[in-house]
């Protein structure tokens, strides 16, 4: 197997224990030369795998400075508090607000400080009481790297247990089901937890070894380590990342505001501005795609770096090469089966999430329930099934073909790796620095992670067997163990290339087969089964990030189950409040300037379509060749291992087929396509150029100045979205002009 896919790199590591800054560790001969299996250029090393990371741009150094301290404990609360009910009150608003990682850490930083730096120091004070107050109060102490991450993994933690209170808010507004305060707690304590623990069981595969890097997190850690190691040393990078972020963030007025044009840049979009309305609308198909739903966006370009993200100057090479096979697949298929009229594309929109009757008018899932919210099968007898946009179709196909390949391709290709992984975590010589800088904490025993889902366990259960979530105990089961069966796999890809498959939709799929006429017994089901593998990457992420930072395995536990109940029972206040004080503005399909329940509304749509899914996806359903992806999916790893036995030398090609199924139809639900040249561009620059020719500047660099990008524009996009976006309820919107258009920015139809 390929080195760069291996799972465990068995490469020498060089001093685990060694406090030197990983940039300095570099050899003084220039040109282009290989030692110990590191390539260098020019005498700085070019990043290949985790164990080049390992060693060149995450330091290993430890300082044994508090991780868990009043003062991370009172900042990650605080910042709990502030994004969990941001974003669950924008749930409930027209325009939505999201608090990213990034911008949490620079908050909790500039606190932090603020905290150290503006309170009085101990030793100024004569009397030891006081003394042993102030200390523990954190007052005029150092606040350190372990801080920092402690409080904002506290703080981002809060929306762990967001989808279990979304499903509470369905319930109410729709069936009017007012459940229990003891059915309230337990599932939302159940499914904000229940995917903890196989997180802790596979540490030694998922979190140990060198290669699972969890690459779309090492901006946040290089800029954590950055703000804390040495800073006067990092007096230049530190000022970079100042200028960077201030930059993004005076640019992003531009794209997001004044000049929205920023945002789809497209040469065919102008040059169609007089053509025949006919011509103009196949451009905008084509083309066109900055506006949601708009269109492929093929040749569009964006400037707008809220879209773009650091995501891919920080995604490693072979995984951007994959999603660049996918969006080439992408635009062929969606283009063919459109204009092939597949399933009758031409009837309805070219994409729309929406679901419509077969002359094309809409479909609304709320025709066809009775009272008590389950199907009336006499009502959907009269109106029909619905039907799916072709881009529908093939998002959700090509989701399970992903899922599907995941599966083969992880067994087939890394089944050896894991097996090596395993013993060296058993024998305690995984021989990745930072494992062996860690050597020396406590582990979080197993049996917490096993009480813990004991615990989320038997509260479901409790749940369930009381029967106000209309989904059998049987079904309960179920989900979870679908749930714990991807779980694995799906950490495995995350770990080892940065990103992940979507496999919401076939939880809700399955929900739907297995209780059908059923929407609330469906989201209980989704909700389950879907946390289970959301928490699993969430955890193992974030214990990942305490390997890099050296933050002791039973904080990085404790704090993480804190961060999730105190944000989801957060979480669950702010929605009662809401759906209890604006129900009727909520179930207005419009809502108004201040409150909107379209998101609920929407959830509670899907619920009602996947219960259909025997009608819609079975034997003799429309749209059979949806749930048969998973087994298409399942063989495409087969073929690719085939491909490789007869020739050998595709071997070196860093194909992965999960990845490559994924991105061909992805970018069906994220409405907007503009910005996917950009990201191409941004890869290639990164990936492919900087980091091969001038490794020295993106080692120092490219993470650094990512995290300062990102932080820039969301810090701008939260400003705009309260001043002038309507997030506060009032929009004051920026007079239209040639860059600021009232229609499609990118000037298509």
């Amino acid at each position: 197997m390929d080195k760069e896919n291996a799972v465990v790199e068995t490469v020498a590591t060089g001093d685990g224990g060694s406090d030197k800054s990983p940039q300095a560790i570099e050899p003084d001969s220039g040109g282009v030369e290989a030692h110990d299996d590191v390539e260098y250029v020019k005498g700085h090393p070019v990043i290949n795998n985790g164990a080049d990371v390992s060693k060149f741009i995450v330091s290993d150094r430890d300082d044994g400075d508090p991780a868990l301290t009043f003062r991370s404990v009172v900042l990650g609360s605080v910042f709990t508090a502030l994004s969990s009910v941001i974003t669950i009150l924008y749930v409930f608003k027209p325009y939505q607000v999201q608090v990213s990682p990034v911008f949490l850490q620079l908050l909790v930083f500039v606190f932090g400080k603020a905290w150290a730096t503006f309170t009085p120091r101990p030793d100024r004070f004569k009397s030891p009481w006081i003394q042993k107050i102030l200390r523990f109060l954190n007052f005029g102490q150092h606040f350190g790297i372990k801080e920092h991450v402690v409080a904002a993994l506290i703080a981002s933690s809060g929306n762990n247990g967001l989808s279990g209170v979304e499903v509470h808010a369905v319930e109410r507004l729709f069936y009017d089901f007012h459940v229990s305060a003891t059915t309230a707690v337990l599932s939302t304590f159940s499914i904000a937890l229940c995917g903890f623990v196989l997180a802790g069981i596979l540490r030694p595969l998922i979190v140990y070894p060198g290669e699972m890097v969890y690459w779309s997190t090492l901006p946040q850690v290089v800029l954590y380590q950055n703000l804390h190691f040495d800073p006067a040393a990092n007096k230049r990078r530190l000022t970079k990342f100042a200028w960077a972020l201030l930059i993004a963030a005076v640019w992003e007025l531009f794209p997001a505001y004044m000049v929205t044009w920023f945002g789809g840049l497209s040469i065919f979009c102008l040059a169609s501005l007089d053509a025949p309305e006919h011509t103009r609308k196949v451009f905008s198909t084509i083309f066109g795609g900055a506006s949601s739903n708009e269109g492929l966006g093929l040749l569009n370009f964006s400037l707008d770096w809220q879209y773009i993200q650091s995501t891919f100057l920080s995604l490693p090479f072979k995984q951007q090469v994959n999603s660049w096979i996918g969006y080439v697949i992408f635009y062929i298929m969606m283009s063919a089966l459109y204009y092939g009229n597949a399933w009758n594309a031409k009837t309805f929109p070219f994409m729309s999430s929406s679901l419509f009757l077969s002359n094309g008018d809409k479909f609304t899932p709320d025709s066809v329930t009775n009272p008590s919210g389950t199907i009336d099968y006499g009502k959907l007898s009269a109106i029909g099934l619905p039907h799916l946009t072709s881009s529908t179709v093939w998002g959700y196909l090509t989701q399970n073909l992903a899922i599907g390949a995941l599966i083969t391709h992880v067994l087939i290709f890394y089944r050896k790796d894991m097996i090596l992984a395993w013993k060296q975590a058993r024998s305690r010589t995984q021989p990745d620095p930072h494992y062996q800088g860690m050597l020396k904490y406590k582990e979080a025993p197993m049996w917490w992670y096993l009480a813990l889902f004991v615990l989320a366990f038997f509260a479901g259960l409790i749940v369930t067997i009381k029967g106000e979530t209309t989904l059998p105990v049987w079904g309960y089961i179920v989900s979870l163990i679908l749930g714990a069966f991807i779980a694995p796999f799906s950490c495995i890809l995350y770990g080892l290339y940065g990103t992940g498959v979507g496999t919401n939709q076939l939880s809700k799929m399955v929900a739907g087969a297995l209780h059908p006429g059923r929407p609330l017994a469906g989201l209980y089901f989704a909700s389950w089964s879907h946390q289970v593998i959301l928490l699993s990457v969430n955890l193992a992420n974030w214990l990942k990030v305490g390997q890099y930072t050296k933050v002791p395995h039973r904080i990085m536990f404790a704090t993480q189950v804190y961060g999730t109940l105190l944000g989801a029972g957060l979480n669950y206040a702010v929605m009662i409040t809401i759906v209890n004080s604006q129900r009727e503005i909520l179930l207005d399909p419009i809502g108004n300037s201040v409150w909107s329940g379209a998101t609920v509304q929407n959830l509670n749509s899907q619920a009602i379509t996947w219960s259909l899914a025997k009608e819609v996806y079975g034997i003799h359903g429309r749209y059979l060749i949806v749930p048969l992806g998973l087994v298409i999916g399942l063989a495409l790893p087969f073929a690719h291992w085939g491909v490789i036995k007869l020739v050998p030398r595709v071997r070196k090609w860093p194909l992965n087929t999960a990845i490559i199924t994924s991105y061909a139809g992805a970018q069906t639900y994220y409405g907007s396509t503009s910005w996917i040249n950009s990201t191409i561009a941004v890869g290639i620059f990164s990936q492919a150029w900087l980091r091969r020719r001038m490794p020295g500047i993106y080692n120092k660099y490219n993470y650094l100045i990512g995290a300062a990008l990102d932080g820039g524009s969301q810090l701008i996009i939260f400003i705009l979205s309260f001043a002038v976006l309507g997030a506060s309820g009032t929009e004051r919107p920026f007079p239209t002009w040639w860059g600021n258009p009232s229609g499609n920015p990118d000037h298509c139809l």
